[in-house]
């Protein structure tokens, strides 16, 4: 059997990218860290490192152990804090990972729910998109994973999130999509107002004065993306920018991408200055809210919130708590961002 504390060095020496920084992270002597690299060779029979100008670097074998020993080592310390929480060694200790508009919104109403009810839990947060959000608890390193599944029309329109390497499911919130455009007082989402202008003919945005506050988002009728096909976009997230691809795509015609950001405030910017339009979900538009914007909802367009944890059910009691204070966040009736 392998040494669960070589294979943590090994681990080190992959992250810190040298025996010297994996050394001064573990606070090992550096002979320490070379020593326990050599035994794990003679035990595996595998050569895990080799030289690379004056330092070392992981073989094939090297990387491919270290990563296996990540995620073992991950969820022994999981069992590790979920044995502790049990048997009452300490208040409990629970990790979780979301994406930018979850943090936002969801998880400060629920984090200061469990920290009222319970002062001496250990709840520590980790910002993270829905891949590296998923790796972070297949691995260990959180107990519950906020991740997002667009749908349209109830279909899924990416594959579902759950039944993957022991990972379950709980379904939080089904998050409307808007059409988000220029805000000009007196006017829905009209097709016009951030069209590209003709070859040689200069773009004349609206005057100040007329950048009123977005109407209520139900003012308008259910939008026709067709009708915003020659319009320029701002595209979100690798899974963001898919989605919206897939719903142009669905109306006929390949939108002209021509700004692409993660920052959906910096977003809603872009869209308030004339030089696009976008969709965003309603979790976004509820973290932060641009005055120079106008949202119509997306009739059947959809972004599931799902909560997401590792193992057989049941879960400790510090992440089934979470998982409630969650859902309590949400509420029964989802408030528009508005």
């Amino acid at each position: 059997m392998l040494d669960v504390t070589r294979l943590r060095v090994l681990v080190a020496v992959a992250r810190h990218g040298s025996v010297t920084a994996a050394a001064r992270a573990l606070n090992y002597a550096q002979p320490s860290v070379s020593h326990h690299i050599a035994r794990l060779e003679a035990e595996t029979g595998a050569r895990l490192t080799q030289r690379a100008g004056r330092g070392i670097r992981l073989t094939d074998a090297g990387r491919l152990l270290a990563e296996r020993a990540e995620e073992i080592i991950g969820r022994l310390d999981a069992a590790e804090n979920e044995l502790a929480a049990h048997v009452g060694l300490r208040g409990g200790r629970i990790r979780l990972a979301a994406f930018p508009s979850a943090l936002g919104t969801i998880v400060p109403a629920a984090a200061a729910r469990l920290e009222a009810e319970h002062p001496g839990m250990d709840l520590t947060l980790a910002e993270a998109e829905p891949p590296e959000a998923l790796r972070m608890l297949r691995a260990g390193y959180v107990d519950v994973a906020l991740v997002f599944r667009h749908t349209q029309d109830g279909i899924a329109a990416a594959p579902p999130a759950d039944g993957e390497d022991g990972t379950r499911a709980k379904l939080l919130l089904d998050d409307p999509i808007y059409l988000v455009t220029q805000a000009c007082a007196g006017s829905t989402a009209s097709p016009r107002a951030d069209r590209a202008p003709p070859p040689g003919e200069r773009a004349h945005p609206a005057p100040p004065g007329e950048r009123a506050h977005p109407a209520p988002l139900d003012a308008a009728a259910p939008p026709d993306l067709a009708d915003f096909a020659d319009r320029r976009w701002i595209a979100g997230c690798e899974r963001c920018r898919s989605y919206l691809l897939f719903q142009c795509e669905a109306a006929g015609f390949t939108p002209k991408i021509a700004f692409t950001t993660d920052d959906f405030v910096a977003v809603q910017a872009l869209v308030a200055a004339g030089l696009g339009v976008t969709t965003l979900p309603g979790l976004a538009l509820r973290a932060a809210r641009h005055p120079g914007v106008h949202a119509v909802v997306l009739p059947g367009a959809h972004r599931q919130v799902l909560a997401m944890t590792y193992g057989e059910p049941p879960d400790p009691p510090a992440v089934a708590r979470l998982l409630e204070v969650l859902a309590l966040a949400v509420g029964p009736d989802h408030p528009r961002p508005l």
